[in-house]
């Protein structure tokens, strides 16, 4: 594990080797048929995406008056976001926020860490014409019911979210439920997932100023045609690279030479 930070700022960002399976899995265990099937639906959106043949009355995505924003209508925050690409994160008191990485060296997911608790931010490519939380949160829900856990949909701040209880392998404890809430907007063309994990996923007071921090950021979704549900691309901040590349060497292995490039845990 590398560590390296922006003390100036107050922002301390982690750099994390993923190898072990992460609670999103259960988004993304789909069988073969489904994919199939959704491959059939993706690749008709993409050529609609680079044909320009959206219909024009077609319906607007989930309203977000107070987030999250799309970067061309984010209100300016003090301190400033945090650059992260395609997801700009707010820089919130007390925070820190780590970048997880898998064993390619490619960013995968920002994670705003507060005390124990956490908020683990993933966005992608969404369709033109309609949001995708609905589905994505009936196979959330249909996955963790089926596989030990349990999770119900509840009116939240931000929208319907998923209030869970996620199987976790506890070492020397077996498997154990682990309180979850899932949080998913819908903004144009692109979807922003949430996932809290810790004592905010069960205290609504400590999760306040995650929810918070999940409406503070914006998605820069850019004009490129994608596939629905492709993960947006992350990368370093710019001014946290060299800091990077140093913790990296002295860990003994050497920053990937090309920019990284956001993959998908199954």
């Amino acid at each position: 594990m590398a560590l390296f930070g922006r003390r100036d700022r107050g922002i301390e960002v982690e750099i994390d080797e993923v190898t072990d399976e992460e609670i999103d899995n259960f988004v993304d265990d789909l069988d073969e048929e489904q994919r199939a099937a959704e491959d059939a639906m993706l690749l008709a959106e993409l050529e609609e995406d680079e044909g320009g043949t959206a219909t024009p009355d077609a319906p607007a995505p989930l309203a977000r008056p107070q987030g999250p924003w799309d970067l061309q209508d984010a209100p300016a925050l003090d301190p400033e976001r945090l650059d992260l690409g395609s997801v700009q994160v707010p820089v919130m008191p007390n925070t820190d926020v780590r970048l997880e990485v898998n064993p390619e060296g490619e960013v995968v997911a920002a994670t705003i860490v507060l005390g124990d608790s956490a908020l683990q931010l993933n966005a992608f490519a969404a369709p033109r014409r309609e949001g995708i939380w609905d589905e994505v949160r009936a196979e959330i829900r249909d996955a963790l019911n089926s596989s030990g856990g349990q999770a119900d949909e509840v009116a939240g701040q931000v929208g319907t979210e998923l209030r869970a209880s996620v199987p976790t392998e506890v070492p020397g404890n077996g498997v154990q439920l682990a309180p979850a809430r899932f949080l998913g907007v819908d903004g144009p063309r692109w979807f922003l997932r949430g996932l809290i994990t810790g004592p905010a996923a069960h205290d609504d007071a400590q999760c306040g100023p995650l929810l918070e921090a999940f409406r503070q950021v914006a998605v820069d979704r850019g004009d490129e045609a994608m596939v629905v549900r492709e993960p947006l691309p992350l990368r370093l901040p710019a001014d946290a690279m060299p800091v990077a590349e140093e913790a990296a060497e002295a860990a003994g292995f050497q920053m990937p030479e090309r920019g990284p490039e956001i993959t998908e845990i199954r």
